[in-house]
């Protein structure tokens, strides 16, 4: 097996190709919700599909962004009391919060069907799916740290 860091690193360019590739699905999200609005309002001919599908895509971009999320610590975090921690406390902290999100990547349950009869499980797999990567990432993560890598800044 290669060296962890460039395993570290595979997980973060992952990470940040599917965030940008669910950065472009809510681009496609807002194209469908003006289109719907469009052909109902305007045209008075509501399509069947433009709703549904907006609310596929952004199931998909919701978990397909989360690992990037935490990759860039974009996560709602409380920092009051973490930022007044000496440097050992906080990592043991950060390391504790991500241990609570990767038990959470785990245990994670269903989603509901959808009202164009689509098979449940197109929607349903973005749940695990996401949630590995997230859980993959969180894994990078807990290495970064225990290798002694300061985390990244949050925000890009």
């Amino acid at each position: 097996m290669g060296h962890p860091l460039a395993l570290i690193r595979s997980i973060d360019r992952v990470s940040d190709a599917l965030g940008r590739l669910a950065g472009w699905m809510y681009f496609a999200v807002g194209g469908m919700i003006v289109w719907e609005v469009a052909a109902r309002y305007v045209f008075n001919a509501p399509t069947v599909w433009a709703e549904e599908m907006a609310r596929f895509f952004q199931i998909w971009a919701t978990y397909l962004a989360a690992a990037t999320v935490l990759r860039h610590r974009g996560l709602i975090r409380v920092t009051l009391a973490i930022d007044r921690l000496g440097e050992r406390a906080r990592r043991i902290a950060e390391l504790f919060s991500l241990a609570v999100i990767a038990a959470f990547c785990l245990a994670v349950g269903r989603t509901s069907s959808t009202m164009l009869d689509v098979p449940s499980w197109m929607t349903e797999i973005a749940i695990p799916a996401g949630f590995s990567l997230l859980l993959l990432q969180c894994l990078a993560e807990i290495g970064r740290l225990l290798a002694g890598g300061a985390a990244p800044e949050s925000g890009r």
